[in-house]
């Protein structure tokens, strides 16, 4: 497969867990018996390779709060991606690493019994997380070791008392740490590999009492139309040891066409952290000052960027609002509305208000800026607007970094009452406000603003029961 198949993901219904879980459509129920089948079968069809590939390594560099992982599978390509996208021990660790806190069975290339108990597909993504295993069956798909290893540490620090994060987080001159919360296409890898700021990690992290560390030791970059110009950490990053996937390339000279999409819009490049010359290693910062959420609006409707209230920080992270983008998920050509609650919904174990009162009072202790920040469409909506340039969503968090917009004069913004500057260095000022730079006529763009607004209002029905007055007003306005 040439994604994540999140409809196939299942988590075990075990007595120590069964009340901490967010059960529905996210985490769905699977029942110990089924879990021993798939594993039975997985582990059979691995015991009749000629070779088998066994990785150890860790998930967080505080050792605090690491937990050892081993990885067993039949092929290279997975063994050397988990190498990649966990923390490498040293010799001596190695030597003494012992039994793991988790096992991943990847028999990808077999398929699962379907028509099991509680199997939908061929295809079976399943934790336990009191055997503290996973198995694959089903799809070759390497991303699904890698997120399945964050869904564990999504459970398992909450239940410690830190904060896990799905967000790339780097680090500037002064010390000054940003988060940029994200899903897949809103540019979180790409804008937290900046050469002048130091990257702690790309997608996955934990919030502490003493900072933030990255729960990963590699990055898992979109490699779409990647070139040496737009992203030029990214690209020299892909050398040897690296994982291309998905890509087209000349079987003569090996060169790589970045543009071809005939497989899937989803290619990637997995690389040890280390080759981004500004990485920061071990991947551990101090508290964060600036905290960025992304998101790709397909409407054409939100700001390029706009300075959030607590409540309304809040509110757009539980909400989690973007449109998926074509190759992340099967079944995505185009992008999608859609909402992710904490911006990684796919990810998360406990329900999203947890995450969003932790991340409260995180905030709220180190006294964080939140930053809403469309890297989408503007003009229009898709199809008729165009995307908000790289060069435009660097020149805005570049301002967010320099403290450019902390000083900055606002206005407010129609329904959703956001506050955006109205100027921004080296961003054209109209594109600044929505309703400045959209194409068509006035009453469209109102007609679009009004429909996204009830979006979020329908959406968050979800959460309204658990959310305070205070965050329920923090959403748009009719």
């Amino acid at each position: 497969k040439t994604g994540r198949s999140p409809r196939d993901k299942r988590v075990v219904e075990e007595s120590a867990t069964v009340d901490d879980v967010w059960w529905g459509p996210v985490n769905k129920k699977l029942s110990a018996e089924s879990f021993a089948a798939n594993y039975e079968r997985a582990a059979n069809y691995l015991n009749t390779q000629d070779h088998m590939y066994v990785f150890d390594g860790f998930a967080g560099w505080d050792p605090r709060y690491r937990i050892k992982v081993r990885v067993v599978c039949a092929r290279a390509y997975h063994a050397l991606f988990m190498n990649n996208m966990l923390i490498r021990p040293t010799a001596e660790e190695l030597e003494n690493f012992g039994e793991p806190d988790f096992t991943i069975i990847n028999a990808g290339q077999y398929p699962a019994e379907e028509f099991a108990d509680g199997m939908t597909s061929s295809t079976s993504v399943a934790i336990s997380f009191e055997r503290r295993q996973m198995v694959i069956l089903g799809t070759e798909y390497a991303g699904e070791m890698k997120k399945g290893v964050f869904t564990v540490m999504h459970y398992l620090m909450p239940k410690a008392g830190v904060l896990s994060l799905h967000s790339s987080c780097n680090e500037g001159p002064r010390g000054d740490v940003s988060l940029f919360f994200g899903l897949s296409g809103t540019g979180k890898t790409t804008l937290s590999a900046d050469p002048a700021r130091l990257l702690i990690g790309d997608d996955e992290h934990v919030w502490t009492d003493t900072g933030v560390f990255n729960i990963e030791g590699g990055c898992y970059a979109k490699a779409i139309d990647l070139s040496a110009k737009k992203e030029p950490e990214i690209f020299n990053a892909i050398r040897f040891g690296s994982v291309l996937e998905n890509v087209v390339y000349d079987e003569q000279t090996r060169a790589v066409d970045y543009s071809d999409r005939s497989i899937t819009e989803n290619t990637r490049c997995a690389y040890p952290i280390e080759y981004i010359p500004s990485a920061k290693v071990p991947c551990i910062g101090g508290h964060p000052k600036n905290i960025i959420l992304l998101t790709c609006d397909a409407f054409g409707v939100l700001p390029p960027v706009s300075k959030l209230t607590p409540a309304q920080a809040m509110y757009h992270f539980i909400s989690g609002y973007t449109a998926k983008i074509a190759g992340t998920e099967e079944g995505v050509t185009e992008p999608e509305a859609t909402f992710s609650a904490c911006f990684g919904q796919p990810f998360l174990v406990w329900h999203p208000v947890k995450y969003a009162q932790m991340l409260a009072q995180k905030m709220q202790e180190h006294n964080a800026h939140v930053w809403l920040v469309n890297t989408g469409w503007s003009g229009g909506s898709y199809g008729t607007g165009k995307r908000i340039s790289l060069k435009h969503s660097r020149a805005i968090i570049d301002a967010i970094h320099s403290g450019e917009l902390e000083k900055a004069t606002y206005t407010n913004y129609g329904a959703f009452n956001l506050q955006i500057p109205q100027a921004v260095f080296k961003v054209p000022d109209r594109l600044l406000n929505p309703s400045d730079a959209w194409t068509g006529n006035p009453e469209e763009f109102s007609s679009t603003l009004a429909k996204l607004a009830q979006l979020f209002q329908a959406n968050f029905k979800t959460y309204a029961d658990k959310a305070t007055p205070d965050i329920v007003a923090a959403g748009p306005q009719l």
